[in-house]
């Protein structure tokens, strides 16, 4: 015994115990798991290479470094050990690995331990002479299935009959067959298998078992009973493979083998269960695939199905190299094919034709790629040959309901099965129980997790029966009935916004988004209806909006608004939705959009005007007001904010109201005039009552906590409240991951949270922010809020004193970024950017910055940060070191000054005093400096650990 608590290693009769006394208990390992374990231990804390591994462990024998990676895994399964923080296996990248664990020798065994040792000592560990089998040798290694051998071998142990059931290739067989290896010293008269496959009538199921024990003398006729009888008292395994065609006859002859052979255990693989009393039906999983978010290539490779398709590449192609490279496009083939091993073997044999990139690129023409197969066995040559071998299998009305739900794309309710795919000749109740069989025989999977069961077709399965449904002419008809079927399901979800939260109203909807683009594309298609497309089209902006695909939004709106007219007669209502969504789109998705925009979201308001919808008017209204500020007509976006807050007091609840106060606040607070801003702003933050309705997404685009919070926490700094700005944006970013909404996240992180992070001079926590929004908006196709995170990379260059690369990056940046994308804050960036080029040297190119943004300031009356630029126009006149630039730099100072303190701006008033008493000190006019900044330092009552006020304390230091 070795032991490392709460594990005992026995090392001589191979088991491994977790747990002591009564409470101890054998945990499975497969046996070249349970190898790697035993060397591991047997080195503690000593580091194991790769290679030494592999050579102790497979002598002479090449081993790709997935199967390594494999056995580790499974060992930290069992062992609950984390690769990243391990107890047990510390993993030393590219080397090796180390057993960190104490490791104490010589451990006495008790228990249920002692008890296994007694029966060991009697029973010989090895296969005795006289045991047989018929089990083939393994001609690969099984990749990344440790999990499910524990599992089943376990099952296996405590069950008289296991059947292994699952789809056409996912490795039933494979799996069968390593258990049954595994368990031979379990079984003193052997273990076998009986090959069902090739046979061509029920009635050769005896024989065939019979010839598989090896059974000479069945007596009378070669029966289920008479093969039963033979068999007695014997202890052995019986591995039935490939049950599913001759169902009955298999279900039977368990049955009679489980009556009349007390010591007999069955082990069947079927696509279906047995359904025989007793049976225990494990459901053979597919591999792991990576998710289709995944960034972090690095990690695409420790996925079973990607480091299956990688070990049999090699096999095919030997120069083949798992790389970055090639990372996602192996991701990408492995989600199509669902993780199934087959068609992964196939697809990966296939490089050495096409390449990683030919091979993901043909997949839609799968079932000429997925060919080449087994030679020996006939429905494993294509994954064609496979479905055929259960399509076949299937009673007629199973046949046509396959054939039906082929025009879903990813996931169904039973609801919407029985809407689509019953018909006269087939009613809901058949569909229903056809669906359920489906799932029995596993061409159909079950997601049971939810609150509501989803089905969905294994993508192969899908294109399979799709083809028929095609062939069959009534391919139309029924995609007709899908698209009608989630029209009317997306009305209803439009009405029920308003009564269900928000997180529990996407879990409903969020998992048809890919029947609703497959609705779509046949609805605008030469055999479909636009009619029903624009109308589903209207019905499904919210969820575009609610999960921020707003690029996907808009080329879905466009393409119904394309086809208003003759073919679609008007409908107001209908029209004004889509009208909206366009605009609103537009701001976020085209850089310089604003006429466009603005011509959308004008029809939309004088549609809503001709309905009298209070709702959809203040949407529009809203719409305008931003386009407004993306156009820099500040003025005028603060009187649609007024007309706004006026007609929200005419709605029945008046929850918009606080909506308009917060777009009067933040106009003011563009304008400069920061103290009027905050006594809109204050008062909703301390209620929270700007946030109430789930409608507020669609007819507003964000979360207005988000929006509220970001522009209070902007006047807080302004006005000297360092502490309170930078608490309350950190409260928002926590706020905001709780929420499932991309725009709000990226509003939170890039107009307040990195913005006050940067005023404070946290530079760390600025850059985490950036990061993440950088991630965010890549991730969901933003392309302006994408460029805006790197305006925001550039600046933190220039923070930490990389001037040149830093205002290379921030602008060539602007310049991918037309002025309507984010106007009013082009003032701060423009800023930044005179800053960076000026501490490059390129003092000429700064100023003329700096003009330029000045100007801009003044012709628009964005006023919030007209002190800083002026202060940032002194700094950079000093630095050009001419005669008549201290006057000048002097003169934008005192204009600074002026500025803030007219404004309220605490804190740009204490940049400009700081900016003007440094001068003046180097001009030894000490006591000057020290009475204009000391009184301005005076005034602050927090913030004192921000990079301003820490200045501020030194230069005052250096003034007394």
């Amino acid at each position: 015994m070795r032991e490392f608590p709460p594990f005992r290693l026995d090392t001589v009769n191979q088991c491994l115990w977790r747990g002591d006394g009564a409470a101890e208990e054998r945990v499975l390992l497969a046996p070249k798991a349970f190898d790697v374990l035993r060397y591991l231990v047997e080195h503690p804390g000593r580091l194991v290479a790769h290679d030494e591994l592999l050579e102790a462990l497979w002598p002479k024998t090449y081993v790709q470094p997935e199967v390594l990676k494999s056995h580790i895994a499974a060992i930290r399964a069992v062992l609950g050990d984390d690769a990243r923080k391990p107890m047990f296996i510390e993993t030393m990248s590219r080397r090796g690995y180390r057993f960190i664990a104490p490791v104490t020798e010589g451990a006495s065994a008790s228990g249920a331990a002692a008890r296994e040792i007694s029966r060991t000592a009697v029973t010989p560990a090895g296969p005795p002479p006289s045991r047989t089998t018929n089990l083939p040798e393994a001609v690969s290694e099984l990749i990344d299935r440790e999990a499910e051998l524990g599992q089943i071998t376990a099952l296996v142990i405590e069950h008289r009959l296991v059947s292994l059931v699952g789809a056409g290739g996912i490795g039933k067989t494979r799996l069968a067959l390593k258990v049954g290896r595994h368990l031979l010293p379990e079984f003193a008269d052997g273990v076998f298998v009986a090959e069902l496959g090739p046979l061509s009538s029920a009635e050769l199921v005896p024989a065939t078992v019979a010839s598989a024990l090896g059974l000479t003398h069945v007596a009378g006729t070669m029966s289920q009973e008479g093969v039963a009888g033979a068999v007695g008292t014997k202890k052995l395994l019986l591995i039935i493979d490939n049950c599913e065609h001759v169902i009955e006859a298999a279900a039977s002859m368990a049955e009679a083998l489980l009556r009349a052979s007390p010591g007999a255990s069955l082990l069947a693989t079927s696509r279906e269960p047995l359904r025989v009393s007793g049976e225990y039906a494990y459901r053979v999983p597919p591999l792991d695939v990576p998710a289709e978010d995944t960034q972090d290539m690095e990690d695409v490779f420790s996925h079973s199905a990607v480091r299956l398709f990688v070990s049999r590449a090699r096999a095919a192609e030997p120069r083949y190299v798992a790389e970055r490279r090639v990372a996602a496009a192996t991701a990408a083939i492995c989600r199509r094919l669902d993780g199934i091993p087959l068609a992964i073997e196939l697809a990966a044999a296939r490089i050495v034709a096409f390449g990683v990139g030919g091979v993901a690129a043909l997949l839609d023409d799968r079932f000429r790629l997925l060919a080449g197969g087994s030679r020996t066995l006939p429905r494993h040559q294509t994954m064609r040959a496979t479905l055929d071998w259960s399509y076949e299998l299937l009673s007629e009305s199973e046949r046509v309901v396959l054939r039906r739900l082929g025009v879903f794309v990813g996931p169904f309710t039973l609801d919407a099965a029985s809407a689509v795919a019953a018909s006269v000749d087939i009613p809901a109740s058949d569909v229903v129980d056809s669906v359920a069989n489906l799932v029995g025989k596993s061409l159909v999977s079950a997601d049971v997790g939810g609150a509501i069961v989803h089905y969905r077709l294994l993508e192969t399965t899908r294109t399979y029966v799709r083809e028929k449904l095609i062939g069959s002419a009534e391919f139309d008809h029924f995609a007709r009935r899908h698209a009608e079927y989630y029209r009317d399901l997306f009305l209803h979800a439009d009405a029920e916004l308003e009564t269900r939260p928000t997180a529990e109203w996407l879990a409903s909807y969020r998992p048809h988004i890919d029947n609703l683009r497959a609705a779509l594309d046949w609805a605008f298609s030469p055999s479909g209806d636009v009619g029903v497309g624009v109308a589903l089209t209207a019905a499904t902006v919210p969820l575009w909006t609610h999960l921020s695909l707003l690029s996907e939004c808009r080329t879905r709106v466009e393409q119904a608004i394309a086809n208003l007219g003759a073919q679609v007669p008007s409908d107001p209502g209908r029209d004004m939705r889509l009208y909206l969504a366009l605009g609103h789109a537009i701001l976020h998705t085209r850089s310089s959009g604003g006429p466009e925009m603005n011509a959308a979201l004008t029809k939309a308001l004088a549609l809503a005007e001709i309905m009298d919808d209070i709702r959809y008017r203040l949407g529009a209204i809203f719409g305008l007001y931003a386009h407004r500020l993306t156009t820099g007509e500040y003025r005028d976006a603060l009187s649609l904010a007024e007309k706004f807050r006026t007609l929200a007091t005419e709605t029945a609840d008046r929850s918009d109201v606080p909506i308009g106060s917060r777009l009067i606040g933040l106009a003011l607070h563009i304008l400069g005039d920061q103290p009027g801003a905050r006594r809109y702003l204050e008062p909703l933050v301390r209620s929270r009552v700007a946030t109430a309705r789930s409608s507020h997404i669609i007819l507003y685009q964000y979360d207005q906590r988000v929006l509220l919070d970001c522009y209070y926490a902007r006047v807080l700094w302004l006005q000297g409240f360092g502490d309170q700005a930078r608490r309350l944006t950190e409260s928002l970013v926590d706020y905001v991951r709780t929420k499932d909404h991309v725009l709000s996240s990226l509003y939170a992180l890039l107009i307040a949270a990195c913005p006050i992070a940067l005023y404070v001079g946290d530079l760390t926590t600025a850059d985490h922010h950036v990061r993440l929004a950088f991630e965010l908006a890549a991730r969901h196709a933003l392309e302006v809020w994408t460029v805006w995170a790197q305006c925001f990379e550039g600046v933190l260059l220039i923070k930490r004193g990389e001037n040149g690369a830093g205002s290379q990056l921030l602008q060539s940046t602007l310049e991918r970024l037309p002025e309507p994308a984010i106007h009013h804050h082009m003032s701060l960036l423009l800023a930044e950017l005179a800053a960076g080029l000026g501490g490059a040297g390129q003092i000429p190119e700064g100023l003329g910055v700096v003009d330029k943004a000045l100007a801009r300031a003044e012709q628009t009356e964005a006023g919030w940060y007209l002190a800083e630029l002026l202060r940032t126009k002194g700094e950079l006149l000093l630095l050009e070191r001419v005669p008549t630039a201290l006057e000048a730099a002097e003169q934008c100072f005192h204009q600074a000054l002026d500025v803030a303190r007219r404004q309220g701006a605490l804190s740009l008033e204490l940049r400009a005093a700081m900016s003007l008493a440094r001068l003046w000190r180097g001009h030894q006019r000490v006591s000057q400096a020290r009475k204009l900044l000391s009184p301005v330092y005076r005034r602050f009552t927090e913030g004192f650990g921000s990079s301003d006020l820490v200045a501020a304390k030194a230069l005052l230091a250096s003034v007394r």
